[in-house]
């Protein structure tokens, strides 16, 4: 695992001089990304009212029988430095989780701050990948505070319309 992330690293490293920051007024945003806390794929939305901010949602559900998982979350995110190449943000989010062990079911809330990234790559004008790092608190069976990395595979890829 820490070699497949080496190798990520690296990739972003080199494709981050290549890429293109993007005014995304008004424009609407679908992909993926992985809930960290419950290793879950999620749906992603992003939608940027203006050229400086960003809402954003997700949606995960797996059924799977005595291990569901759930989780939906809204947030906003503020870009605070523009790049020629990559646009990055602070924000928040905040969520609804559930998931069942073993069939114990546990439900809560969670709540992040969060920095990260956002870049183009040229002739994908309508791609986007991103990064996120952060704080944030959980609560379901008990009340825990985590630290937030992800990778831009995780963290999310978007396409524009």
């Amino acid at each position: 695992m820490l070699k497949k992330a080496a190798v990520l690293s690296v990739l972003v490293l080199t494709l981050a001089n290549i890429a293109q920051a993007k005014d995304l007024t008004n424009r609407l945003g679908v992909g993926v990304k992985s809930h960290e806390t419950l290793d879950l794929p999620e749906l992603a939305v992003v939608y940027n009212p203006t050229n400086e901010i960003q809402v954003t949602g997700g949606l995960g559900i797996d059924t799977q029988k005595d291990q569901s998982k759930f989780a939906a979350n809204a947030g906003v995110r503020r870009i605070v430095f523009k790049e020629d190449n990559m646009n990055f943000y602070m924000g928040g989010t905040v969520g609804l989780v559930n998931y069942e062990t073993a069939g114990s079911k546990q439900s809560g809330f969670e709540l992040d701050a969060v920095f990260g990234g956002e870049f183009f790559l040229p002739g994908l004008d309508s791609l986007s990948f991103t990064f996120e790092g952060g704080a944030g608190v959980i609560s379901a069976d008990e009340v825990r505070f985590r630290t937030i990395a992800d990778s831009p595979l995780r963290a999310g890829i978007i396409f524009y319309f």
